[in-house]
């Protein structure tokens, strides 16, 4: 009896010994492929700013200055890195999502004074959902993709519990909170957003990315009105393993339709399903439902490509799918294959030949309708398919300037009162006053190596912006000199995208305590 105790304490000994050489060697990897990357990224900045000084007008003095600054930005965004981030670091304020897997919250970072929102994951929950690699993809998309189209990443930690994503504000709210208040757009105003929601699904695309979730609830607006992508990832994705009995020729049968989407009860008649089917009833019904959907574990697939539901296998073709279906639903005002069950929905998405159909009373000129069957289509025929400048060449989009785009005034301002504003998102009351942890964070975490640690070794990231704001913070304090030119308005004035170059990626080395066991986290 006890030989074989002893025997089940060496095997359990042998398998947290290969999980802590399996994290060492992560960590080691990571450490030196991020170290070979960074000083590539200064030379290559450095590179940069010189050969733009070069070509300019500004004196030789100021050059030398100018690439002094660089080189303590450099020093600075070093001493940035050996900082441990964690959630002491900032100030929580109001939250503007909750979902399944966590919130989304404004905050403060104390030392800059900077507003972020702090998108916070359970690591319990992304472990036992199986959403590890869901969780790292955007993750690694918001670190890799440089584009003014996707919203900002500044950083990116953890602790003993959670993941946290820092990333800039957008206090314009989203597409959806649009919708709901406008019920249609113009096509024009629908042409502004579409168009921007093109650029921006072409910059992930460009870097290999298929996002897979494009929504209203994931289109956000900044304080100007401009449109950037982003995917809070709090709403219950839903469950195609519950679909995998979907078939293109299965008849739609009356028995099919169970799981009414009215998940409140707060509508009348909820279940006599053809007590609503007029295009306003339609429109009433899903603007009743479409926030608490959104938040709700129901979930709601309108947006899903029919080769995603099928379990065909599918590419970047199916964003241009869920663009189409956004198209239509902010000119029509519903999506184009709403039903009141989730399950009726996916089986009008699969047989969308049948079901793809616009409302007498809706205005649309022919090229937005040509648009919208040419995105809403098998994928041979999928506009798209073969890259976004097929999608740009649309008559639909003959007047718009597609470089200029982020430049013009947008076609709708929200209202935003200040930094603090929050009145475009949803209001949460608090779950538990928000306390800053002060345990399992950084150099202090003295524990040993868990499955979930060698889940997320190298989540951690800082954002060569965030050095920009550290900087310009402690600049405030200092005393005023004669003003000269600096690195941002020499990159700026040559329309150079400094901080392009400047991301830079870490490991987790706060997973593990600089003294003691090089094991522990």
């Amino acid at each position: 009896m006890e030989e074989g105790e002893k025997g089940d304490e060496e095997v359990l000994g042998s398998s947290l010994t290969m999980e802590k050489v399996a994290a060492a060697k992560q960590f080691i990897e990571n450490h030196y492929r991020a170290q070979m990357k960074n000083i590539q990224e200064r030379k290559e900045r450095r590179w940069v700013l010189e050969r733009k000084l070069a070509s300019s007008d500004v004196p030789k003095e100021e050059q030398i200055n100018l690439i002094k600054d660089l080189e303590r930005k450099e020093t600075e965004f070093m001493r940035l890195k050996r900082h441990k981030i964690c959630v002491d670091d900032f100030e929580l304020l109001t939250i503007i999502g909750r979902g399944a897997f966590g919130e989304v919250r404004l905050c403060r970072e104390k030392k800059s004074g900077n507003i972020y929102a702090m998108k916070k994951l359970k690591k319990s929950e992304m472990l036992s959902r199986g959403h590890v690699e869901h969780v790292r993809a955007e993750r690694n998309l918001l670190a890799e993709v440089a584009s003014h189209c996707i919203v900002k990443l500044y950083y990116s930690f953890q602790d003993a519990e959670y993941l946290y994503l820092i990333m800039e504000y957008l206090p314009g709210g989203d597409m959806m909170t649009l919708l709901m208040r406008e019920d249609t757009l113009t096509e024009n105003v629908a042409k502004f957003y579409i168009a921007q929601s093109v650029l921006a699904i072409e910059s992930i695309h460009k870097y290999n990315y298929v996002h897979r979730d494009i929504k209203p609830d994931n289109l956000l607006l900044d304080k100007n009105g401009h449109m950037k992508l982003s995917d809070f990832g709090l709403c219950k994705p839903l469950d195609c393993r519950t679909l995998s009995t979907l078939k293109e020729n299965e008849p739609m049968e009356d028995e099919n339709l169970r799981e009414p989407m009215d998940i409140d009860g707060c509508i009348p008649d909820a279940d006599n399903r053809s007590n609503w089917r007029s295009p306003r009833e339609q429109l009433q019904h899903w603007q009743m439902n479409r926030r608490k959907l959104a938040f709700s574990t129901v979930g709601t697939p309108d947006y899903i490509a029919p080769e995603v539901l099928l379990k065909k296998g599918y590419g970047m073709e199916c964003d241009w799918w869920s663009l189409g279906a956004i198209m239509y639903e902010m000119l029509v005002g519903y999506p184009p294959f709403y039903a009141d069950d989730p399950i009726t929905t996916c089986r009008k998405i699969v047989h969308w030949r049948n079901h793809l159909k616009f409302p007498e009373d809706t205005k649309l000129t022919p090229e937005a309708k040509d648009l919208i069957c040419r995105l809403l289509c098998d994928v041979e025929h999928r506009l798209g398919t073969g890259g976004a400048d097929q999608i740009k060449a649309h008559p639909w989009f003959k007047d718009i300037v597609w470089d200029k785009l982020y430049e013009m005034e947008a076609a709708f301002k929200p209202e935003v009162n200040g930094e603090l504003d929050t009145q475009n998102f949803m209001k949460f009351d608090e779950l538990d006053p928000p306390t800053q942890p002060r345990t399992g964070l950084g150099p202090s975490r003295k524990m040993l190596l868990t499955p979930t640690d060698l889940s997320f070794v190298g989540y951690t990231y800082k954002n060569f912006d965030a050095v920009k704001a550290l900087r310009n913070s402690s600049d405030v304090t200092r005393s005023t000199s004669p003003k000269r030119p600096s690195i941002d308005s020499i990159f700026g004035d040559l329309k150079v995208d400094f901080t392009a170059k400047g991301r830079a990626e870490e490991t987790d080395e706060q997973m593990y305590a600089s003294t003691g066991d090089a094991m522990s986290p």
